[in-house]
């Protein structure tokens, strides 16, 4: 091996070793806001699954079909958006690591 390939390859090995990091001070409202964001789709699945009974049980109470059909499937996909929030997360993050370029 050449010097010159030796000394690139060591560069590049020493480049592979540096993560990103967040500014000091930085950690706190980051995780503040990602809280509030989690919680809220948290909120916004449970808004989905009262308002998919409600359809079912109002299309059953009026004699709708329609509404009745979309109520279930509006609840199918709030478990399904549900499983993918909580299986997505993982799956990126073994993807793409830690973040050390």
């Amino acid at each position: 091996m050449s010097s010159l390939t030796a000394h690139a390859l060591t560069g590049y090995l020493n480049a592979a070793q540096v993560c990103p990091k967040a500014p000091p001070g930085a950690a706190g409202p980051v995780n503040e806001i990602t809280g509030y964001v989690l919680w809220g789709v948290i909120i916004l699945f449970g808004f989905g699954v009262v308002v998919g009974i409600g359809a079912v049980v109002g299309g059953r109470i009026f004699a709708m079909p329609h509404a009745s059909k979309l109520g279930v499937i509006s609840i199918v996909v709030v478990f399904a958006a549900a499983v993918g929030y909580l299986i997505l997360p993982s799956m990126l993050d073994g993807i793409l690591g830690r973040g050390c370029v």
